[in-house]
């Protein structure tokens, strides 16, 4: 079964108003299982009514279903263990007997009430191209995990209800790539005005009371209340050291993503009202930007997006928050690993459209890990042993990067891995100096069998302002 929440589409809302709403009809006409009927009904329900509270919730996560789909989410999804030590590999050693052990005795906690999380592990990660700046991430404990990813289960279809078509990430059906496309369709159309907005610390600032409020919008259930209020308040460990949070969802954890979109529903809504004097807002997660026809209209926007994230205990940080001038190229954004920005026309001069490819951040990320995949401290191994290693990441990155205007980018980093190769061959042998161009050409590179990145998208019709 996918682990994917099961709902329909935005398309299909209005003929969703007379679905089945009991979840053994919905098993029984439309053929899928308990869990995706259970989450069907959930969605239906919170959207046919938006004012309803879900109040018997607390029970379903010990669900034999729930829980073995959060296991299966959480092994999918991998992860370091927890304060605890405990890792996925321990558990599984047992083969099915340990994974139905670790799972019984967590369902029996929860069903008696016992169940308390443990403090969160904190681990400082660095950021992808940005050489000595860490982000930091909270690992829960394995056990906690699974909970988290079965609550995610049952809360997601409630929320899904309520977010807003401007929302992309981490939610169901939607991916980074149709916010970029929304990004090129609209800026294409004569939004050249653009926020960039930056969210300051947004997943450890978000204020505990107000994200709360807003989950009891929707959830009456004292239980399940209660156990969001203890994942939130876990506490941290970090060099042995305890501290308590006070505020913040921690990267992480499963149900992060799912709080943060809840918290800035309230950004998009806001925006929304606004939409008239700002522009259309497009929304991954915490990274956001507003596409504006005028200065005014983004300068705007900015304002209401600071009154909106107030009362959440969020603001934009005054540094990395900007407004860019699309119009004939004279600035561009980063945004999701892409640069965007307007190019003129080679077919008809004096058009521009927008268009995007690798930013230099993302370019500097990938080179960072081919190059630590070819250091000198593995001339010990073989040249097919590194191609092994190398071809896997550049696969990684082409499959996302491919959606773009990125032909140039491609064969500038084809050559850096055709370069770093040759260095590495050369004090693998023994060689001196860098002659790699001459001394392991093309031919020999090929031979290698390393994936080589090609191609570009070529996208549906737009409009494009003079």
């Amino acid at each position: 079964m996918s682990n994917r929440l099961d709902q329909p589409t935005d398309a299909g809302e209005q003929g969703d108003r007379y679905a089945p709403t009991r979840v053994r009809d919905v098993v029984r006409y439309e053929g899928v299982s308990n869990l995706q009927a259970l989450q069907r009904v959930l969605y239906r329900s919170a959207k046919q009514d938006p004012t309803r509270k879900f109040h018997a919730l607390y029970d379903k996560l010990t669900r034999s279903d729930v829980m073995w789909q959060a296991w299966v989410n959480v092994v999918t999804n991998q992860g370091a263990p927890g304060i605890d030590g405990v890792s996925i590999d321990s558990i599984t050693a047992g083969e099915m007997e340990g994974v139905k052990s670790f799972l019984d005795t967590l369902s029996e906690e929860v069903k008696a009430k016992t169940y308390r999380p443990q403090p969160l592990r904190r681990v400082n990660i660095p950021k992808p191209g940005k050489p000595g700046q860490t982000r930091p991430l909270g690992i829960p404990t394995l056990r906690d995990r699974v909970l988290m990813s079965a609550a995610k289960l049952i809360l997601e279809p409630i929320f899904e209800a309520d977010f807003k078509s401007v929302s992309f990430g981490f939610r169901p059906k939607r991916n980074a790539h149709q916010a970029l496309e929304e990004i090129r369709v609209t800026a294409n159309q004569g939004a050249h005005w653009v926020l960039d907005a930056d969210i300051k610390s947004c997943f450890d600032e978000i204020d505990h009371e107000a994200l709360m409020a807003l989950i009891e919008q929707r959830v009456s259930d004292r239980e399940m209340l209660k156990l969001l209020k203890s994942w939130l308040r876990a506490g941290i460990i970090e060099g042995g050291v305890y501290s308590d949070i006070e505020s913040g969802t921690p990267q992480g954890s499963p149900i992060s993503p799912l709080l943060c979109n809840v918290a800035l529903t309230v950004l998009d809504e806001e925006l929304a009202k606004a939409k008239k004097q700002t522009g259309k807002v497009i929304r991954y997660a915490d990274d956001w930007v507003v596409l504006c026809p005028t200065r005014e209209r983004a300068e705007t926007a900015r304002s209401v997006a600071e009154e909106a994230l107030a009362p959440l205990g969020l603001r934009l940080h005054p540094d990395k928050t900007r407004i860019v001038n699309l119009t004939r190229g004279i600035e561009g954004f980063d945004f999701l690993g892409f640069h965007n920005h307007m190019c003129e026309s080679r077919k008809w001069p004096g058009r521009y459209y927008l268009l995007k490819w690798p930013s230099d951040r993302a370019m500097a990320s990938i080179k960072a890990k081919v190059r630590d995949k070819t250091d000198r401290r593995y001339v010990g191994f073989s040249l097919d042993s590194i191609a092994e290693w190398i071809n896997p990441v550049l696969q990684g990155w082409h499959a996302y990067f491919k959606h773009g205007n990125s032909s140039k980018k491609f064969a500038t980093l084809n050559s850096y891995v055709h370069e770093r190769m040759a260095i590495f061959a050369s004090n693998k042998h023994g060689l001196s100096g860098r002659d790699w161009a001459t001394r392991f050409n093309y031919e020999w590179f090929t031979s290698l069998e390393i994936y080589r990145l090609s191609g570009t998208v070529r996208y549906g019709s737009a409009h494009a302002q003079r």
